[in-house]
């Protein structure tokens, strides 16, 4: 997989060094209020999770560790195509990281694969992630009700679309 450089961030293959940094981001309560699993309760949770993120083959997933400054914050891209996903650490929102993550994500994965089309599976209690995909061209293609839960708590799902460009 491509190391990816934009302005202000790095995008690359997950690291066990990562694991701290990681661990920050999977614990948070705050970050992961509309992520797929509650907040990691301990450092094994995240290394497992990493350790399958390491292990991924490269050949058939888009997924990038972001790294700002030196440090990893958060994920971003496609661990199984077509859909995508992304988290920061809370400290590291409303700057813009995630939309420049995904901006360069996006082109990449569409070059590299022969996908029609990504996906985005959001919480509509997350109008911020929703507002980032319209931005970028995704558009809504369906809802559905009670379509994860996360420890005892029901999460419905807005199913967004965006198509490979026109070449």
């Amino acid at each position: 997989m491509d190391r990816i450089v934009t302005e202000r961030l790095i995008l690359r293959r997950a690291r066990e060094d990562d694991l701290e940094a990681m661990h920050a981001v999977l614990s948070h309560p705050v970050g992961m209020r509309y992520w797929s699993t509650l907040p990691h309760d301990d450092i094994e949770q995240t290394r497992a999770w990493l350790g399958s993120m390491i292990a991924a083959d490269p050949a058939g997933n888009a997924d990038y560790v972001i790294e700002h400054q030196g440090r990893a914050i958060g994920k971003a891209g496609c661990y199984q195509l077509p859909e995508i996903g992304y988290i920061l650490h809370p400290d590291y929102w409303g700057r813009g990281l995630a939309t420049e993550a995904l901006g360069a994500i996006i082109p990449t994965v569409f070059a590299r694969f022969p996908v029609p089309a990504l996906n985005a599976d959001v919480d509509p209690r997350n109008p911020a992630s929703l507002r980032l995909l319209e931005k970028l061209g995704f558009t809504v293609s369906g809802k559905a009700e009670r379509t994860w839960q996360i420890g005892d708590e029901w999460a419905d799902s807005v199913y967004l679309t965006l198509p490979r460009p026109l070449t």
